[in-house]
């Protein structure tokens, strides 16, 4: 086969197999000089641009060599243009330089209909039209006619990716359909309220605040389930993290009183509530002895003494609770372990309805997902490129769009969902960049509807801010300040609504893949590129994210940069927490105090712009996990880590707002911001921008 042994750069994007909505390279094959080894062709190179990088690679598409420097990204055609090569600097004068051939540091330019008036201006690489022969990406083949707008907003969705990852096998999910996730979401709220009811029937106590979604969280970490969003296949089937905070709420939840007398009330109900419950289950009777002695005291430690202040009922109440403890635990480890293993249970009973109601939706779709060929991912480095589907997509009914003032509200049969206007003008964007399979946004609007609906089923009361804290995120300035002090583009925990970023790594593959995710951060494997981490606030989560960066700074010799953010705890501290400290591969590490910075607010999609910002109660840590090559790209300076914490100060984020009305900083050919009515983009001219069409060695995803 000509072209057999041919080098490919690195992050040549495609899947091997027929075109869809997989990454399929489009450039024909060439004859390189076949005298050379694909190493030898590589590093055909004079030793001094070796050193600093420098490449040599077979353009298929052209049929020329081409050079590809692999630390900076730069690609050139002719060697006279490198400095330091032989012959450098003696061009004609007439000779453009172009310092980007292959488009790699340029962003997709993506059809648009919209035209308003500019905002900001992107920057290019050259400003003069590329000379014939140049790699284009295929966005740019839509010529110069073709219109580029930004959506403002707390974002930047035009960041290009700077990882690099291996391709990878297309996904075998199903693709969400509205049917079923309306019973999805149904079946989430049943278990949320079979938990309540089993607390407080077995218990006597309500079900400790936003345990249910920290169970979620911790099931997750060690899910090997199919189901995106119901826990099914998980071991052990006993969550220590749920069962540790029920057991902390027996014999009754106690909270930190405001008055001395509300800590006396306190001290004598968690008595009786004590005396209670080890009269009614079975235990040791030595177990059963203590525990009455120890409330027989406090009672009479109450009635004789006047006067207490509120230090003395506390310290009364925690020596109360550290006697006897143990032996209600004994009491009640039976029970708890119960709900324990029924919820998981329940779990994996509503997943298995979940997935008959997706195969019977195939079988009317005549979709056989048992037939379907799936192309076996190449082992070559790729630029990260959004989840691909393996299966096709059935027909998709269609969902009523209407917009109220300052809200979008899509509606599927009897059932509404609202986003604001600006949000959802973020959604068009991100589908226009992520999604594959519809260029035509004929099912743009279905799965807006599904993607709000799954993201209510996961954090439960939404009314009630239920599971928002899982979903906070860093200020703008600061997110800034990494993208340009520290090279980061992508962030590890994010979500379409609330992503700066167009590349990021979310809970669900399947429906955030249409917005742009990269899949669930744990079955994600870069092997270069620059960081942000601010996972939800489960240790057992944290725990598993700080192994899986360790894993991969030990596996990578290309710049890997990890910027983790957590919760200054200290009483205790966290395993995650110290084994971040204890790194080998920590750089540095800073606080910002406590009540000193603001994060966003996890419902910033739905909620009033003047209530997005939410005061920090813990200090926030920083530490940069970096391996050599990261470290000497993106290390943390004394002045990088001075803008950062610059960015937390709070106010930035209004001054930023303000500069950005006064003295817009780019100005593109069109923008959109806060567009009252949706008009579906019209069809795409050309092939879709990102992976699945691309002829670039490295095509921006």
């Amino acid at each position: 086969m000509p072209g057999q042994g041919v080098p490919i750069a690195p992050g040549t994007p495609g899947t091997p197999g027929t075109p869809g909505p997989q990454p399929v390279p489009q450039t024909p094959s060439g004859a390189p000089p076949q005298q050379m080894s694909q190493q030898q062709f590589e590093v055909d190179l004079p030793p001094e641009l070796l050193q600093v990088g420098w490449r040599k690679y077979w353009s298929r598409r052209e049929n020329r060599p081409y050079f590809f420097n692999r630390a900076t990204g730069e690609t050139l055609w002719d060697l006279a243009e490198i400095p330091g090569a032989p012959g450098y600097g003696q061009q004609q004068p007439e000779v453009m330089r172009n310092s980007d051939p292959l488009g790699i540091n340029t962003s997709p330019q993506p059809p648009a209909q919209h035209s308003p008036q500019p905002q900001h201006q992107l920057p290019t690489p050259n400003c003069n039209p590329q000379p014939q022969g140049v790699k284009r990406r295929a966005s740019e083949e839509l010529g110069p006619g073709a219109k580029k707008f930004i959506v403002a907003g707390p974002w930047d969705l035009e960041v290009a990716t700077n990882v690099v990852m291996f391709e990878k096998t297309p996904s075998l999910l199903p693709h969400p359909h509205p049917e079923v996730e309306l019973l999805r979401f149904q079946m989430m709220m049943k278990l949320r309220q079979s938990y309540q009811e089993m607390c407080h029937s077995r218990e006597g106590i309500d079900a400790p605040k936003e345990s249910f979604n920290r169970w979620m969280l911790e099931r997750k970490t060690i899910d090997q389930g199919k189901d995106p969003l119901f826990p099914a296949y998980c071991f052990p089937e006993i969550s220590m993290a749920m069962y540790r905070e029920i057991m902390n709420d027996i014999p009754m939840k106690l909270v930190r009183p405001k008055y001395t007398g509300e800590a006396r009330k306190q001290l004598s109900k968690y008595c009786e509530a004590a005396r209670k419950m080890i009269e009614t289950r079975g235990t040791s009777s030595e177990g059963r002895k203590i525990v009455k002695w120890n409330v027989e005291d406090t009672l009479q430690w109450l009635r004789r003494t006047v006067g207490a202040s509120y230090e003395d009922f506390q310290e009364r109440l925690s020596h109360l609770k550290t006697q006897c403890q143990p032996h209600i635990t004994e009491a009640a480890k039976s029970s708890v372990e119960g709900i324990c293993r029924k919820m998981y249970n329940l779990s994996c009973d509503y997943a298995s309805k979940v997935a008959e109601r997706n195969q019977e939706i195939l079988k009317e779709a005549n979709i056989n997902e048992h037939s379907v060929k799936v192309a076996v991912a190449h082992q070559r480095k790729v630029w990260c490129y959004p989840i691909q589907f393996g299966l096709p997509c059935p027909r998709l009914p269609s969902v009523e769009f209407f917009q109220d003032k300052e809200t979008t509200v899509l509606k599927f049969k009897s059932d509404a969902v609202r986003i604001n206007n600006q949000f959802f003008n973020k959604l068009e964007q991100l589908y226009r960049y992520g999604c594959a399979d519809d260029r035509k946004f004929d099912f743009f609007l279905t799965r807006c509807y599904m993607l709000i609906k799954r993201y209510n089923a996961y954090f439960g009361n939404v009314s009630q801010f239920e599971g928002a804290q899982n979903q906070g995120a860093l200020p703008v300035p600061v997110l800034e300040c990494l993208n340009k002090q520290f090279g980061v583009t992508v962030e590890c925990f994010a979500s379409p609504f609330n992503c700066y970023f167009r590349q990021y790594c979310s809970a669900f593959p399947d429906i955030d893949s249409y917005f742009g995710s990269r899949g669930p951060l744990l079955d994600f494997k870069p092997h270069c590129g620059s960081f942000e981490a601010n996972p939800p606030f489960c240790e057992e989560l944290m725990d598993s994210v700080i192994g899986h960066f360790e894993r991969l700074l030990e596996e990578s010799t290309e710049p890997l940069s990890f910027i983790v953010f957590l919760p200054e705890w200290r009483d205790p501290a966290p395993p995650a927490l110290l084994k971040l400290e204890a790194s080998r591969w920590k750089r540095k590490q800073v606080v910002v105090p406590a009540l000193e910075h603001d994060y966003r607010h996890g419902f910033q999609h739905s909620l009033p712009k003047s209530e997005v910002s939410v005061k920090s109660v813990h200090g926030t840590m920083i530490v940069w996990l970096q391996n050599d090559a990261g470290y000497q790209r993106w290390g943390p300076t004394e002045d990088r880590v001075e803008a950062l914490l610059e960015g937390f100060r709070p106010g930035r984020e209004r001054e930023r707002d303000k500069a950005q009305l006064l003295s817009p900083t780019r100005q593109p050919e069109s923008k959109v911001e806060g567009s009252s009515s949706y008009h579906a983009p019209a069809p795409a001219q050309g092939p879709p921008p990102g992976p699945s069409n691309t002829g670039a060695p490295l095509g921006t995803a």
